[in-house]
């Protein structure tokens, strides 16, 4: 049966418009996304089958192109569609912080920082630069490295920061196992950068880890 042919409560775009985006489920907003189905699935069928052969909406949009591309349904014009939206995630996400008058909530920093490094396959390591109001200068990825680790060099973090005027900074790195856990080694690597920005009179306020759907604050474990 054609989604037209569905009663109206039940109708993705139409759900949405009256109980708001957060009523759908993970298939119902797939298919606002994908608009059609193919032959012989609805746009909502087709939602399902996608989420159960990628394994979920997270991997379904963290698909590089040629992967997306091969699914029944998708294509160029979809994969080019879905960056464009996810992009536009991340710029909101990066002006509502940039647009506050300091950086006063954690949970919206790790919103932002989510965004910006769960779909990483590999460790980067990353910095939002504040001023001394902690209000966001900007947000660099300063390392990459293999899914094993990336290498942090304390002397660039603090020629970066002095270049940029920051009067603070907050750390931020993915772990592409998807556990969120503070490693040894990153309780280390927050350490030495603490010690070599205090010789600058730059202050560390957080090192958050991301992991598959949780972020860990270092700050809130009272690890710095």
């Amino acid at each position: 049966m054609p989604i037209t042919d569905w009663p109206m409560d039940e109708r993705p775009r139409e759900k949405l418009l009256r109980r708001g985006p957060g009523s759908l489920s993970d298939a119902e907003l797939l298919a606002i996304f994908l608009r059609t189905g193919v032959s012989g699935q609805t746009a909502v069928d087709l939602a399902r089958s996608l989420l159960l052969d990628f394994g979920g909406l997270r991997q379904l949009l963290a698909a590089d192109q040629q992967r997306f591309c091969r699914a029944r349904g998708l294509g160029l014009a979809k994969y080019a569609q879905l960056q464009a939206v996810l992009e536009m995630s991340r710029r909101y996400l990066g002006e509502q912080l940039t647009a506050a008058d300091s950086l006063n909530s954690p949970e919206q920093t790790q919103d932002y920082l989510q965004v910006r490094l769960r779909h990483y396959p590999y460790e980067v390591f990353s910095c939002l630069f504040l001023d001394n109001r902690h209000r966001v200068i900007g947000y660099e990825e300063l390392f990459r490295g293999t899914i094993d680790g990336a290498s942090v060099h304390p002397r660039e973090v603090v020629k970066r920061a002095l270049e940029q005027n920051a009067a603070a900074l907050i750390f931020a790195h993915n772990h592409p196992s998807g556990v969120a856990e503070p490693s040894r080694a990153d309780r280390q690597i927050t350490r030495r950068l603490k010690e070599a920005l205090a010789l600058v009179e730059i202050r560390v306020l957080d090192h958050i880890v991301i992991g598959e759907g949780e972020a860990v604050s270092l700050a809130q474990r009272g690890m710095i």
